[in-house]
């Protein structure tokens, strides 16, 4: 642990107890069922300082405490913080009182352009204001065109794969997927043509790595930096290395110049912040807001797009029979398509939908909501005999996703990966599955994100077959820490299918 790392735990420890026993009576001032400040402290300086149990049993446990109440208090650090149990008490929150409740505190206060001024993290009318400029760039006719560039991407992916000797074919499949997904981003968003497989040490794929490392690597400095902004401001404390910082500033930089310069026009995210700039009565970007939006459409897509690709090969691995219908699923769509699938086709495709859907429940790319009070709203009781409490400003509350998508209440057998639960009815609409959030703030790129992992095990599966291998932890076991990634890793075994459909081999082969 460096240095720096063993004075921010002791800071945070004393000033945490001393808040403790001085401020910590919120919730038991106004009779809100609660968990006790201390069992908290516990638990927090188990998960965040010494890295012995992973945050998801953390967020089980909340869940848990009083599976009777439509909400309770608990405390993280020095906020008290309100957990959110009841569908539709969550679906008042997050749609029918969205004014109430606007914003969240994304990655503000860390002392860091790239992660405070982007979409995720900007409040009030500036998110208004870039929501509306960005979410055209997410639009069925963007997607088509985006989904060209993709396959181009996926093919080149799947197809270095399937020709991999016997002997190299277990690999960490988060390794692999992030180089697919970086050079996703890299010609969707940044217009930048990459093959990440072939060249792993370009750097738009090393920088991008290290800078979606800082949950994993860096979590009780993120934890310290939300906590104490002042503090960390006066230590001049970042998340993201300078270095890296400067290279996709630099990136986005010469690509604006670059196409101003040769009037070079692209279907993507960057262009539609440029095409803005000198049109009267639209707000323009500054440069470095454009640089902030397109870093965090960098950083969701680089990451969590791989992480849900990864835990769906997993599953797709430790289960043939789900890998067999997918398979023959995709070759039907080779034969009636002539091996060039379309757009349309890739959307039609009933048992992938189901099985990404099913992945998304067991591990949703963000497993809590957080949203923050912006006016006064009362709160129904949280038990029959319990009174309403009175919500003020600045309050905040937690959706525990993760929590919700394995409750037994919702879910027969939670814990199974079954996709065929999304075939039989409509799980995917209800107030119980929430994998991208609800409301006018869920994730813009949604649909974005889905189609990039369609294409890509599309065009694996239907060259490559997925299995276990020596390394391959079967039930996953999450690490101990705030990542919510497994102890040893993806490791999976790829060989090219020997039933691969005519089309494809012959077409490789050649």
């Amino acid at each position: 642990m460096e240095y720096w790392s063993i004075l921010l735990s002791i800071m945070i420890g004393v000033v945490s107890i001393d808040y403790l026993y001085r401020n910590f009576n919120l919730f038991k001032r106004h009779g809100v069922i609660h968990v006790p400040p201390l069992s908290i402290f516990r638990t927090i300086t188990s998960i965040f300082m010494f890295r012995r149990r992973p945050f998801v049993d953390f967020i089980l446990e909340m869940y848990n405490f009083n599976p009777d109440a439509k909400y309770f208090g608990f405390y993280i650090t020095t906020n008290p913080i309100f957990l959110l149990r009841d569908p539709e008490l969550i679906k008042n929150i997050l749609v029918k009182n969205f004014e109430a409740f606007p914003d969240r505190r994304g990655f503000s206060n860390l002392n860091d352009p790239l992660l405070e001024k982007n979409l995720f993290s900007l409040r009030g009318e500036k998110w208004r204001n870039v929501r509306t400029l960005l979410s055209p760039s997410f639009t069925s006719s963007k997607m088509k065109m985006m989904f060209t560039l993709m396959s181009e991407c996926a093919v080149d992916f799947a197809n270095f794969l399937s020709t991999l000797p016997a002997d190299k074919g277990d690999m960490d499949m988060k390794d692999a997927f992030s180089k697919y997904t970086n050079d996703v981003i890299a010609t969707c968003a940044f217009g930048i043509k990459i093959d990440s497989m072939k060249d792993p040490t370009n750097k738009f794929y090393v920088y991008g790595k290290e800078a979606t490392n800082f949950f994993r690597d860096s979590g009780l400095k993120f934890i310290f930096l939300q906590t104490f902004p002042k503090l960390g401001r006066i230590f001049n404390l970042k998340l993201i290395n300078d270095y890296v910082a400067h290279f996709f500033k630099d990136i986005i930089k010469i690509t604006i110049t670059t196409r101003d310069e040769k009037h070079i026009t692209r279907p993507d995210m960057l262009q539609l912040m440029m095409d803005i700039r000198g049109k009267e009565g639209r707000r323009e970007l500054d440069l470095d807001e454009m640089i902030a939006q397109a870093f965090i459409f960098f950083l969701g897509g680089f990451d969590t797009s791989s992480t849900a690709m990864s835990f769906a090969a997993h599953e797709i691995a430790a289960n043939p029979e789900v890998q067999t219908k997918l398979q023959q699923e995709i070759d039907k769509v080779l034969e009636d398509s002539n091996g060039k699938v379309s757009y349309e086709a890739i959307n039609r495709l009933e048992y992938l939908d189901a099985v990404l859907n099913e992945t998304l429940r067991l591990y949703p790319p963000v497993i809590f909501l957080e949203r923050i009070c912006k006016e006064t709203y009362e709160l129904p009781p949280a038990l029959p005999d319990e009174k309403p409490f009175i919500m003020k400003k600045d309050m905040r509350f937690w959706i525990p996703v993760f929590a919700i998508h394995r409750d037994e209440k919702y879910y027969d057998n939670p814990e199974k990966f079954y996709p065929e639960r999304f075939l039989d009815n409509k799980m995917h609409n209800s107030l119980y599955y929430i994998p991208f959030g609800l409301g006018p703030r869920m994730c813009i790129a949604n649909r974005f994100a889905m189609l990039e992992v369609k294409v890509l095990l599309f065009h694996l599966l239907a060259r490559c077959e997925l299995k276990p291998c020596a390394k391959t932890t079967s039930p996953i076991k999450f690490c101990k820490g705030l990542a919510t990634m497994p102890e040893n890793g993806f490791w999976l075994n790829i060989q090219r299918r020997k039933d691969m459909h005519p089309l494809l081999s012959t077409v490789m082969d050649s």
